[in-house]
């Protein structure tokens, strides 16, 4: 007889259901100022102790303090801020869209808006992204422009997707935007060999690949691992830790009792954690990996750490998950007030002008959204021709095709 007890397994709980308030002691957090930055030359094993640290630079009181805090000017930092309200007002509209049954689908990034954003401002022109569902804040802070973004989700006739994508799952390649995909995780090899290519060319551009913390359990993830490793690939790898995937905790993806960013430094590859609602230590840690890469001194994994204070996406309601006050209770708080109280707190900025920035942006969101909706919706059956699904796949379309498109008659 033996003497041990049955084998069972451990699964994974969340640290707060509906009704309950969640315990996000969890979350393992630093002291804004405390943790050291290393030299950016230093090897993946002298990282080991930032992935169970937390970066930050802003204090409870929004003073950037510590070895991180970039420095930079107001109005660059208000051009951060403008970015990440532009984000988030359009999220909101697009929202209101959706159930208006203007478009089929949409994904916000609603408390999240300082980890694309700093992000996008800290790398350089014709660096290439290789983003998730969540990452609309690359492309506000790259300008580009609203009405051709609105089309997308609308899949109207000038939908520069032609109506072959998701709403949401954007393309732009002069803005450095790559191709999103629905299906998980495979964004990361694509980006590790985007870089990888760019240093065989032996250009001066890097990749920045972004998944979730879920994704993180899909193979895809790890294989691009251990390519960015073995050839040091010039590319940051952004693990955004928003605590949820669909309707699970992240625990179920490995993040219970160790972080996201360990897994970096298990792999060979520098790796930080950051306050990802703390949008210096965001800007901060960027460059930092940024340089890292254009230096040849190969990848960096980095997990942001932030709340996704929204549902998953349109089809989903969070409160049969997790209580409906979290993001409320998230201990990094906001990342556009920790921003606008920085700013105030230097002199920089004003509650007067921070509501009139948000008044400004609903009014250009509105116009793009009126000029979009000029072009079509879902409600008015304004789509691109049949005859566009034939289009751009062959260079000479096959004569099976060409039969196939007669029989249509388009």
């Amino acid at each position: 007889m033996s003497d041990h007890q049955p084998l069972r397994l451990h699964v994974p709980e969340p640290t707060g259901r509906p009704g309950e308030h969640t315990d996000f002691s969890y979350l393992h957090l630093s002291s804004a100022g405390e943790i050291r930055r290393p030299p950016v030359d230093s090897a993946a094993a002298d990282t080991s102790d930032l992935v169970f640290a937390l970066i930050r630079v802003l204090d409870d009181e929004g003073r950037a303090v510590g070895p991180w805090d970039p420095g930079l000017p107001p109005e660059r930092l208000k051009a951060g801020l403008r970015a990440m309200m532009k984000t988030r007002v359009f999220d909101a509209r697009m929202q209101i869209a959706q159930r208006q049954k203007k478009i089929s689908f949409y994904m916000q990034s609603l408390g999240e808006e300082a980890v694309s954003v700093a992000h996008a401002l800290a790398l350089g022109p014709g660096d290439m992204c290789f983003p998730t569902y969540r990452q609309q804040g690359l492309l506000m802070a790259r300008e580009v422009p609203l009405v051709d973004l609105i089309c997308q989700l609308l899949s109207n006739e000038r939908d520069p997707l032609k109506g072959r994508q998701l709403p949401v799952l954007y393309s732009v390649r002069k803005a450095g935007f790559f191709s999103a995909s629905g299906n998980l995780a495979t964004q990361m090899p694509q980006a590790v060999g985007w870089a990888m290519a760019s240093a065989i060319q032996g250009d001066t551009k890097i990749a920045s690949g972004w998944i979730g913390d879920g994704s993180t359990a899909e193979a895809d993830f790890h294989t691009a691992l251990t390519f960015a490793h073995v050839y040091r690939a010039p590319v940051i790898i952004n693990v955004v830790n928003n605590q949820w995937a669909i309707s699970t905790f992240q625990a179920i993806a490995g993040g219970e009792g160790t972080t996201f960013a360990a897994r970096g430094v298990g792999a060979g590859i520098a790796s930080l954690r950051v306050d990802g609602n703390d949008f210096l230590a965001v800007y901060s840690a960027s460059r930092w990996a940024a340089e890292r890469a254009r230096s040849n001194l190969g990848p960096t994994l980095i997990e942001w750490v932030t709340y996704r204070a929204g549902a998953h996406s349109t089809s989903d309601d969070p409160t049969k998950y997790r209580p409906a006050d979290d993001w409320a209770h998230f201990p990094l708080g906001d990342p556009i007030e920790r921003l606008k109280r920085h700013l105030t707190g230097i002199g920089a900025w004003s509650d007067r002008q921070h509501e009139d920035l948000k008044k400004e942006l609903e009014a250009e969101i509105g116009v793009a959204q009126k000029e979009a909706e000029s072009y079509g919706s879902l409600a008015d059956g304004h789509v691109h021709s049949a005859a566009s699904m034939f289009e751009d796949v062959y260079k000479e379309m096959p004569a099976h095709l060409r039969r196939q498109r007669q029989r249509l008659g388009v």
